[in-house]
């Protein structure tokens, strides 16, 4: 059994899409693979409670009981590898990894933000698209670099930026694509129709149809 493990700081609700994912496509059964664990550096964080009303073990690995950065991220990767990962999924996970972390698990581990990268990186991403005054905005997911949000491009979802837009209406509907493009993505890592080589996505033929989730 292919083992995922999720890395959250919050609500969890791209776990929550994850882990409806992988129940109703019987990944265990269909990919051989499962979430086996949820992580999250902030004990208050909802998506703890998800993960446990679904069956899946959690862990908090509290980023302010370490001096440092260094410190934190090596009591994280060894609450990670504890569980032999396959793939590592950042769902909402807010801290920036050191180099040597994102060293350990290149190639097989992902994040998914808020905005079409390359464009508005970091946080307030939908404050950011809208004072740029774009037409479309949407979410990524990539694997994770030692560059903050600046890891090769898996998928993409992109939605139209309406004129009566607010932060919040804009954030609402990319969130909605994030549920569906996470899940694919995953899909697609697992299946082996996408891999990372030399620093560059490769994509099985007659895959790319599937790498852009569009909602207008």
């Amino acid at each position: 059994m292919r083992n995922i493990v999720c890395l959250i700081s919050g609500r969890g609700s791209n776990l929550a899409a994850l882990l409806a994912a992988a129940r109703e496509q019987r990944w265990a059964q269909t990919l051989d693979a499962r979430i086996a664990a949820v992580i999250s550096n902030r004990r208050e964080a909802a998506g703890l409670a998800i993960a446990a009303a679904a069956g899946v073990p959690t862990a908090v690995v509290a980023h302010t009981d370490f001096a440092s950065r260094e410190d934190f991220d090596r009591a994280l990767m060894a609450a990670i590898d504890a569980h032999r990962p396959t793939l590592i999924v950042l769902a909402g996970f807010m801290r920036v990894l050191t180099a040597p972390f994102v060293a350990h698990y290149d190639g097989r581990m992902i994040n998914i933000h808020p905005s079409l990268l390359p464009s508005f990186r970091g946080l307030a991403t939908h404050r950011q698209a809208l004072a740029a005054g774009v037409r479309v905005h949407g979410a990524t997911v990539h694997f994770v670099s030692s560059a903050v949000d600046g890891g090769a491009i898996i998928a993409q979802a992109v939605v139209a930026v309406r004129s009566d837009d607010t932060e919040q209406t804009l954030a609402a509907r990319v969130l909605e694509q994030e549920h569906r493009l996470l899940p694919r993505c995953v899909r697609l890592l697992l299946e082996g129709a996408v891999v990372l080589r030399d620093g560059r996505v490769e994509v099985a033929a007659g895959r790319d149809a599937e790498l852009v989730v569009s909602a207008w």
